[in-house]
C-alpha cells in the first residue's frame, strides 16, 4: 500500500527552510499545505486526510490542537516547532520535537536532528526570526566570511518579509513557489548568487520599508512603543521585518504595531524586549486570534473595541 504524504509548513522563512533541511536530508513527493505567516490553523486544510504521513513544522500545536487529535487516530505525525503547544498529546502515532525557548526557531531545532547538515539554511531562518545572536552562533561553525554572514542575514530577512499579507495574493511570491525555488539549492549562498528572486524580493522589500519607516509611535513609554499602519498591502507586507527593525533598533523596550485590516479589526505584531525575550505570547494569547512565542506574538484580528485594553495589558505585561 503506498503511503501518502503531507508536508504542513508556515509560510516564513522559518518554515520554509525548516522543512528544506529536511527534504535535502530525506528527498520525498508530497502534498505541500501553506499559507501567509498568520495562516497558523494550517491543520485544518488536511482534517479530511486519513492513514496518510504528515510533517508539520512551524506552527503551534495548541492553536492546532483539536483537527491534530482528530488526526492522530489514522495518521503518523512529524511535529516540529518553536511555539507555545500547551500539555503534548500521547499518542503512538505522534513524535513531536518541541521546544519554546526564545532563543530558537523550529529550522534551528531540525538542524539539531540533522547535526548542521544544511546549517545555511538554518542560519538565514533564524535571522528571518530576528534571532541574530542564534544565528550567528550557528553560524560560528561554518567558517564564513562576514560578508557570507550578511549574506544570510539578508536572505533570511527577505524570506521572511514574504511571509506578510492578509492573503497569498498580497505576497511577491506564494510560499510554494519561493520553496520550490530553493529546493535545488543545499547552500543558500548559492541560491543567492544564481536566483533572481533575491533581486525581486530586495526590491519590493525597500519600497514597503521606505514608507514604513516614515510611521511615528502612535503611544511611547519608557519601555514600550506601539505603532500604527493603514490598511495597505504594504503594511502587512512590512509589518514584520518593521517590527524586527524596531526592536533592535531599541533592545530594552517592547514594542507593537497594528496594521488595520480593513474590516474593524487589527493585525497586531508584538515584539518583547530583546534584553528580556518573554511575555509576548502570553499578551497575545489573551485575545481571540492571538498565540506566538516568548519573544514575538501576533493578534490576526484584534477588535477595534479591544484595541485600548490591547494597549493597557501591552504596557502593564512588559512594564519592568
Amino acid at each position: 500500500m503506498t503511503t501518502t504524504y503531507y508536508d504542513i509548513f508556515n509560510g516564513d522563512a522559518d518554515g520554509i527552510c525548516a522543512l528544506h533541511q529536511l527534504r535535502l536530508a530525506e528527498p520525498r513527493e508530497a502534498t505541500l499545505v501553506t499559507g501567509v505567516k498568520r495562516d497558523i490553523r494550517l491543520l485544518e486544510q488536511v482534517a479530511h486526510v486519513r492513514g496518510a504521513e504528515l510533517t508539520v513544522l512551524d506552527i503551534s500545536l495548541d492553536s492546532n490542537r483539536t483537527t491534530l487529535l482528530q488526526l492522530l487516530d489514522s495518521c503518523r505525525v512529524f511535529y516540529v516547532d518553536h511555539h507555545y503547544a500547551g500539555d503534548l498529546p500521547l499518542s503512538p502515532n505522534l513524535i513531536a520535537h518541541l521546544d519554546p525557548s526564545p532563543e530558537i526557531c523550529t529550522s534551528l531545532i531540525v538542524d539539531g536532528l540533522l547535526g548542521g547538515r544544511f546549517r545555511g539554511w538554518a542560519v538565514a531562518a533564524a535571522f528571518g526570526d530576528n534571532l541574530h545572536d542564534s544565528a550567528r552562533k550557528a553560524a560560528a561553525a561554518l567558517a564564513l566570511s562576514e560578508a557570507q554572514v550578511e549574506g544570510l542575514r539578508e536572505l533570511g530577512e527577505l524570506m521572511n518579509y514574504n511571509g506578510y499579507g492578509h492573503t497569498v495574493a498580497d505576497l511577491h511570491l506564494p510560499p510554494q513557489a519561493l520553496y520550490a525555488a530553493v529546493q535545488p539549492y543545499a547552500d543558500p549562498l548559492v541560491f543567492c548568487a544564481e536566483s533572481q528572486i533575491p533581486a525581486l524580493l530586495r526590491q519590493g522589500f525597500a519600497d514597503d520599508l521606505r514608507l514604513a519607516r516614515e510611521a511615528k509611535p502612535l503611544r511611547e513609554k519608557a519601555h514600550g512603543r506601539i505603532f500604527a499602519f493603514p490598511a495597505a498591502k504594504w503594511a502587512s507586507r512590512v509589518a514584520g521585518v518593521f517590527s524586527n527593525e524596531r526592536a533592535r533598533e531599541k533592545p530594552d523596550m517592547a514594542h507593537a504595531l497594528l496594521v488595520d485590516n480593513g474590516d474593524a479589526t487589527f493585525m497586531v505584531s508584538v515584539r518583547a524586549p530583546l534584553a528580556r525575550r518573554f511575555g509576548a505570547d502570553s499578551l497575545c494569547r489573551a485575545f481571540p486570534t492571538g498565540g506566538g512565542r516568548a519573544g514575538a506574538g501576533g493578534i490576526n484580528a484584534l477588535p477595534a473595541g479591544e484595541v485600548e485594553d490591547f494597549f493597557e495589558k501591552f504596557f502593564e505585561v512588559f512594564s519592568p
